[in-house]
């Protein structure tokens, strides 16, 4: 059992202990009525409670195909742990609700199964939920914060490493294409549904933004950047410009060079390119993180 195993199940046993010492507390459920059989509901409690967390663990893992990872980033951390309480948390009040049918209905009133004890059950459970799960974000944020650290820097350097391959390959080749994975070092033509168009180095390109029913073309012209604006959608954009891989959707309304793209930066809320000479932030959509990393991966 590797480290991180092990640091899930203590996770998930401090996690069910507090449920169970608020529910010991505030004697929930009709609880109050009984002496020593308390604590046998409450010990039961606490071994369907962490039942719940393995069963949830395995849907998460080979159904939902999320296995716990420290080494896919924060983003991938934090939606893994939203899943797991989106999930776990009905679960939980349901067994909770069947245990109250089976176990305590007789000597307690109001704990036959029904819709109302579950949303109540749920209620409860939600709360104790979302109050622990705000104490481990809290003692994680530091790791959080070291995480996302280091997977911003890996993904800097692959661009970097990235853009020194491929301008050492340009010099090499001059106006040849080389492969799918460089520049075609020569103009293209971006051309609207109207008869407008824009010529240029594909190299000089920045970004494209979608503007409404036009989309506006950011390049590099003569050392200043220049906009030209086209009547045009980034799906068209993005068929004429598909045989470049430096040129990428990062977003529904943004595509990007990522020669020109100076850095990258990352937190758990979201991803940002800033580009070179005009210094400009391009969002990059949640959809579209993963992909960009494998991209650069690639690359």
């Amino acid at each position: 059992m590797n480290k991180a195993h092990k640091e899930t199940i203590r996770t998930r046993f401090i996690s069910t202990a507090f449920i169970v010492l608020a529910l010991a507390i505030f004697k929930p459920f009709g609880l109050e009525v009984w002496q020593w059989q308390t604590y046998v509901h409450l010990m039961a409690l606490f071994i369907l409670g962490i039942l719940c967390c393995f069963i949830t663990e395995v849907i998460l893992r080979y159904i939902i195909r999320m296995p716990r990872s420290y080494d896919r980033g924060i983003n991938y951390i934090i939606s893994r742990n939203l899943r797991f309480q989106s999930i776990n948390t009905p679960l939980v009040a349901l067994v909770i609700c069947i245990y109250r049918h089976v176990a305590m209905s007789y000597w307690a009133d109001g704990n036959k199964l029904s819709l109302s004890n579950f949303l109540e059950t749920l209620m409860i459970i939600a709360f104790l939920s979302f109050t622990i799960g705000l104490y481990w974000r809290f003692k994680f944020r530091s790791r959080y914060l070291s995480v996302e650290l280091e997977e911003t820097k890996e993904l800097n350097e692959q661009l970097k490493k990235l853009q020194i391959s491929n301008a050492v390959n340009q010099q090499q080749t001059e106006n040849d294409v080389l492969t799918e994975n460089t520049y075609q070092n020569s103009q293209i033509t971006l051309e609207g549904n109207t008869n407008e168009s824009v010529t240029f180095e594909i190299s000089n390109l920045l970004y494209i933004e979608a503007v409404g029913n036009y989309v506006k073309v950011i390049q590099i012209h003569d050392g200043e950047v220049k906009t030209n604006m086209l009547r045009a959608t980034m799906k068209q954009m993005e068929d004429k410009l598909q045989d470049y891989a430096m040129i990428v959707r990062c977003h529904r309304a943004f595509m990007v060079n990522l020669g020109q793209v100076e850095q990258i930066s990352s937190n758990s809320r979201a991803m940002k390119l800033v580009m070179q000479q005009c210094h400009d932030v391009i969002p990059v959509s949640r959809s579209n993180v993963n992909k960009l990393k494998e991209l650069l991966e690639q690359l």
